[in-house]
Formats: structure tokens, sequence, C-alpha cells
């Protein structure tokens, strides 16, 4: 039985998304893609258009998990502010539909995609293009992103599965 996994790498102008199906060992890339939304209408109906449209992600593809990209700021707390309302969109998106949530620190999803936790940005995407065996790299970092976090989702729901089971 396949698992759906669909990947976020949130922000309030941008959100990559990135759908990521395992079957047995291999992950194959679904759609994927950025909602982008205007910097000149109101936060709240940005952050609406994002709700709407990851609804009718949700609802097309049935994810079994939802991982979401766990986020460190440092000086601008604005962008911080923006990008953890989106977060809270994603996470009240999940529980609504009762979808198992993994939230990966971005060194983690280094680690998973690269065995280094320190890898930079081209390394990642490069071993997301192999490890999905994309036909052509991803023109949006931020989509790019989205399939790695949605890997690395995959990853960790089933080392949290096995470690609630006691294996």
């Amino acid at each position: 039985m396949p698992r759906v996994c669909l990947g976020i790498d949130p922000g309030l102008g941008r959100l990559g998304y990135g759908i990521v199906v395992q079957e047995g060992s291999l992950l194959r890339a679904g759609e994927f893609g950025c909602i982008c939304t205007e910097p000149k209408i109101s936060v709240e109906k940005r952050i609406l258009q994002i709700h709407e449209r990851l609804g009718s992600i949700i609802g097309k593809f049935n994810p079994e998990i939802v991982s979401v990209e766990r986020l460190f700021f440092g000086k601008n707390t604005t962008t911080a502010e923006d990008v953890f309302q989106v977060r809270g969109v994603v996470l009240l998106l999940a529980a609504s539909y009762g979808i198992q949530v993994v939230q990966p620190k971005p060194s983690e999803v280094k680690l998973a995609i690269c065995g280094n936790g320190r890898a930079e940005k081209r390394q990642v995407q490069m071993m997301v293009f192999r490890i999905l065996n994309l036909a052509s790299f991803p023109s949006q970092d931020d989509a790019a992103d989205a399939l790695a976090i949605a890997a690395t989702g995959l990853a960790m729901s089933d080392f949290q599965i096995k470690t609630k089971s006691g294996d």
C-alpha cells in the first residue's frame, strides 16, 4: 500500500509544497510547486489563500502524513511571525483532516537526504533530484525543499511508529 506525504516549506509570500509517494523502499514525487501570495493584500487574506490551496491539495492527494519544517529565526521577527502563522494553518489543516504531523528541523532534513546535517542547500536539491528520479530539476527552491521535507517526513514517520510500538 503506497504511503503519501505532503511536505511543506512554510512561507507567507511563497510556500513550497511537495507530494512524495513511498511504495516499499521506492520514493517518487507527485505534484510539487509553490503557493504564492501577493504582498499588497492583507495578511489575513494571504493566509486564507494558503489555507484554501493546501486544503485542495490535501483533498486531491489524501496524504497520511504532513511534514512541515520546523524553523528557527534570528532577528527578523516580522518574517518569523508570518511564517509561524502559516505553520499554524498547516497544523490546523492536518488536525482537521486527522493527518499525522511530522516536524523535522532543517538539520534533520539535510541529514536524512544527504547524510550530513550541515549540507548546503544545493546539495539537498541535487539529492532530491536523484532520490526521487525527477525528469528535470525543480525550478523553484521552495518546491525542492518541500520534496526533501516530505521524504524526511516519511522516514521520521516510520521511526515514530516503530518507537511507539516498542520495536
